[in-house]
């Protein structure tokens, strides 16, 4: 069955005009869709019952995610299991910020796809491997999802930020989270900003020059990792496609085409892209770019090595930096407790299924 929300306000007006309908009622139900955010027809009180019926008859419905699990931090950080209609799982993350260094406000994490296939090694996602991309509807719900459980809790602040920096790379299913955003940001629905949202990437160089070409004004964060295409290479295969070369050209593409600053996130690991050589070749590889480096020592993955360096060696990294004259801050850790890393949940729940 097709689910309803995966069209546009236009595609919604051009269906239900086949029905005959007036041109209201796309407004009324892309309303009950988006910003009611019901997850079944019927609960649209003032959309006919004889509408429902045609609709639902023609194979057209709503299919919320189901929650498996959910994970509560001790810092408020929440994390959902969520199952979609062919039993697939992905993850999202509630990230909630109360005034202590931002802002009050609820940023969620969203997923792009089931898996990924760009296999980075210090990613718990990358273990799972690539099942299939999401569709708008899957994307959507997420969000929706999140804000039905905080409306359970009677908390009266939805989500209004989100990142795309879940399960998958973003990019690699380009179409469907941008057409998710516009349906996200018009006002006849969720009515969110594309200010007050991330696309984050592995590196895709085409995607990022065509996300450039169409100046909006959601954020960009690139995930870098290291200064070198061999050590690189060695945590993701994306750099043997597109080396640094080609990553920084893109970068100066975009910045130089919408005048934004890009935010480059550094997995900080121990011993592997943390010394002082590390830090001269980024400050030349970065050099006439507008930027900011958010580092973050590296989550503890299942089967991996990887060390987690100390909070002194990650400041003394973070000042390095800024003595060379480059904007960096170490992210504030959330959901450290509740298995916060994209994957981590997930890989975990599957563990005793398949023992």
């Amino acid at each position: 069955m097709a689910d309803l929300r995966n069209l546009s306000f236009a595609e919604l007006a051009a269906l239900l005009a086949t029905y005959g309908e007036p041109s209201f009622r796309a407004k009324q139900l892309f309303a009950w869709l988006h910003n009611r955010q019901i997850n079944d027809l019927a609960e649209a009180h003032n959309i006919s019952h004889r509408l429902v019926e045609r609709l639902t008859e023609d194979g057209y419905g709503i299919h919320p995610p189901h929650c498996m699990r959910r994970q509560v931090s001790k810092d408020g950080t929440e994390k959902y299991l969520l199952e979609l209609e062919d039993g697939l799982l992905i993850e999202c993350v509630l990230m909630k910020y109360r005034g202590d260094y931002s802002k009050q406000r609820n940023t969620l994490c969203v997923s792009s796809q089931v898996g990924c296939a760009m296999g980075c090694s210090f990613c718990a996602t990358g273990t799972l491997g690539f099942s299939r991309q999401l569709s708008v509807a899957e994307i959507l719900g997420q969000v929706y999802a999140s804000n039905a459980l905080l409306k359970e809790d009677a908390e009266p602040m939805q989500v209004r930020n989100l990142v795309f920096m879940g399960m998958g790379e973003p990019f690699a299913n380009f179409d469907a989270v941008m057409k998710a955003i516009e349906i996200l940001c018009d006002k006849r629905g969720a009515d969110m900003a594309q200010r007050r949202m991330t696309i984050s990437t592995c590196g895709l160089v085409p995607e990022i020059k065509r996300f450039a070409d169409l100046q909006t004004d959601i954020g960009l964060a690139i995930s870098l990792h290291a200064s070198n295409d061999e050590t690189r290479q060695a945590l993701m295969p994306v750099d043997k496609t597109y080396p640094l070369a080609d990553l920084m050209e893109a970068c100066h593409y975009y910045c130089n085409k919408t005048g934004r600053r890009i935010s480059f996130e550094y997995a900080l690991i121990a011993g592997v892209n943390d010394g002082k050589k590390e830090v001269s070749e980024l400050v030349h590889l970065v050099k006439g770019i507008d930027c900011h480096f958010n580092i973050i020592p590296v989550n503890p993955v299942s089967g991996k090595n990887f060390s987690k360096p100390s909070v002194q060696a990650s400041r003394a990294f973070q000042q390095k930096l800024t003595a060379h004259g480059l904007l960096a801050s170490i992210r504030e850790e959330k959901g450290a407790d509740i298995d916060g890393a994209c994957g981590q949940l997930k890989a975990n729940y599957l563990k005793p299924l398949s023992s």
